[in-house]
This record gives structure tokens, sequence and C-alpha cells, in this order.
């Protein structure tokens, strides 16, 4: 099984042979190409033009992470997948307001109602949370009467301002507003870094269909974003990323001890990135048994059948229905 690399001391990484070397002033180490998926990069790393040759034959990303854990960017080698028909059909889907319209809603349905599950799963653990699940319960019939993006960002905007109002009761910390540039809780702190994990991982399995990552129907496209990354990865945000805040401050596997506090905001400090990434990577690699396929399949893997729902809803084969929690 292939496998994420994460780097975080400060280096050079070049090629050897069929491997990669990665050399600190202590140390080399080696990482096997083809078990390989992706590259983090949290430290400062030398790199030429050999390395991204090497990278792009192998079909591996490269993301990059500034000193306070913020995403950078990501190296995304040349498309090897690519289907001039299904990038018209992109196209035409993001043109087309009703066609666009009708991706978006589905897109904000299932992420609201995998907000709605994980709300209904902590309040069946006596955390009273039925104020909170009533009103998003009553914003969610209203998605698909929408016929504009904008109103459409609204509501998931008022769904997203309740579902993080609750947050307090579920976690042991005063949490009520998102805060995002920069994050000045811990809570925001997380929110932030393990949101941009689960874009990177999304961007990642993109690559490996045939869809274009920079058109997208949810959030408007823009110079500089791979902006369908984001609009898939709303879906996944409750399961993936909210769960594990939540797992993460409960069982109190992070803690204070694991932030720095500069000018009055908060960063996470390697020791918390490493125990997020090591918990991350867990649950990339869990299973669950996919009724559809009728096999097990882990939760990466789910993250790329949803782009290839998408493909078959723009080829007009089958209508795209958002991944929703069933168990």
């Amino acid at each position: 099984m292939k496998k994420s690399i994460y780097i975080f001391s400060n280096g050079e990484l070049k090629r050897k042979d069929n491997s990669l070397i990665f050399i600190t002033k202590e140390n080399k180490s080696y990482i096997p190409i083809e078990k390989t998926s992706e590259i983090y990069v949290f430290g400062e790393l030398n790199i030429n033009s050999k390395l991204l040759n090497f990278l792009s034959q192998k079909n591996i990303i490269m993301h990059f992470y500034n000193y306070y854990g913020f995403y950078s960017g990501s190296y995304y080698p040349k498309e090897k997948q690519v289907s001039g028909f299904l990038l018209i059909k992109q196209v035409e889907h993001y043109l087309n307001t009703q066609k666009r319209v009708e991706i978006a809603s589905e897109l904000i349905t299932s992420a609201s109602y995998n907000i709605y599950r994980n709300l209904r799963y902590y309040n069946e653990r006596n955390k009273n949370l039925i104020e909170e699940i009533k009103k998003i319960e009553s914003l969610r019939k209203e998605i698909k009467k929408q016929t504009s993006i904008n109103s459409l960002m609204g509501i998931e905007g008022n769904i997203r301002e309740h579902y993080y109002s609750s947050w307090k009761k579920i976690i042991n910390y005063e949490f009520t507003k998102r805060v995002k540039r920069p994050p000045d809780n811990i809570v925001n702190t997380l929110i932030s870094f393990i949101n941009s994990l689960i874009y990177t991982t999304t961007l990642s399995e993109i690559y490996r269909t045939y869809l274009n990552p920079t058109i997208s129907y949810l959030h408007e496209p823009g110079e500089r974003r791979f902006s369908l990354s984001l609009d898939l990865s709303e879906i996944f945000k409750p399961i993936l990323v909210d769960r594990m805040i939540f797992s993460l401050l409960n069982k109190k596997i992070i803690s204070e001890k694991d932030f720095s506090k500069e000018l009055n905001n908060l960063y996470l400090k390697k020791s918390g990135m490493k125990k997020i990434l090591q918990k991350y990577d867990e649950r990339l690699k869990e299973t669950i048994y996919h009724k559809t396929l009728k096999k097990k399949v882990s939760y990466r893997y789910l993250i790329r059948l949803e782009a290839y729902k998408l493909v078959k809803h723009l080829l007009g084969e089958k209508v795209y229905e958002g991944f929703k929690l069933w168990w």
C-alpha cells in the first residue's frame, strides 16, 4: 500500500536511482518511490529540476506548508489522465447556471447531512443538541429550492454557523466562531490545519482521475487555486476533519503544550502536527463496507469514488449524488 511521506526537518531531497534520498546535517534517509503516494513538506527543502522531473514521471504530488503550518501550495505534475471531452463537459456545467446549481446544491445537501449526522451522534451521547439539529434540519429543507450559487452559499454559511455554535457542547473548549486568517484559538488552529490536509488529499485523488481540479461548482474558480478540491472536501470535512478534532481534544491527544502563541495568534508546534498527521493517516486508511461495490474501501478511496461519480454526472451517465453517512 502506498503512503504519504511527511518531511519536517530542513534539508535536501534528491533522486537516487529509483528512490528518493532526504539529506540533513545529521543523516540520510531513503524513500522508496514506488511506495509513495504524495509528499508533504513542512520544513525548508532544497530541490532541483531533476527531482521534479522524476516526481512527474511517478505521478507524485508535493504539498508545501510554511513555518506556521499553513498550506502554501502544491507541485502538481503534468496530468497523465487527460480528456478534452470531459474538460468541455466540466466547463459546460460551470457556464450553465442551472447545471452548476444542481451540482453545488447536491454538494451542500450531502455535506450538511454529514454535519447533521455528527450532531445526532453526539446528541445520543447526552450532549443536548436538539435545538441545533432542528435549526440545521430547517435550513437543509431550503437547499433544493435555491436557484443561485450566492443563495446556496448563504444557506451553507448559516448551517455552519449553527454547527460551530454547537461545538462548545461537544468539546471541552469554548468555541462559537470560525476565525481563519490567522486562527485565534486552539479549535480554529486545528480546523485550519486539518482542513488543509483534506484539501490536499482530495487534490491528490482528483489528480488520479480525468477531472480538471481548477473548474469547480460550489466554490468560485480562481487563479492559483485548485477549487474543485474545495468542493469535494466539503462532503468529507464533517467525517474526517470535525470528528477527528472532537477526538483529539476530548481524549486529550492534543493540548495547549502543542501550540505556540505569537502576536495573539496561535500556531501548531511540530509536536502537534506530527500527532495530527499520525491520526489523520490512520483515519484515511480505515475501511468501511461499501454498499454498492459490496466490498471494503478506505476513506481515502471514498474521496476518489466521489470524483468518479462527478465524472459520470458530467458525462450524462448517472445523476450525481453526494456521499452521505449510512451507518
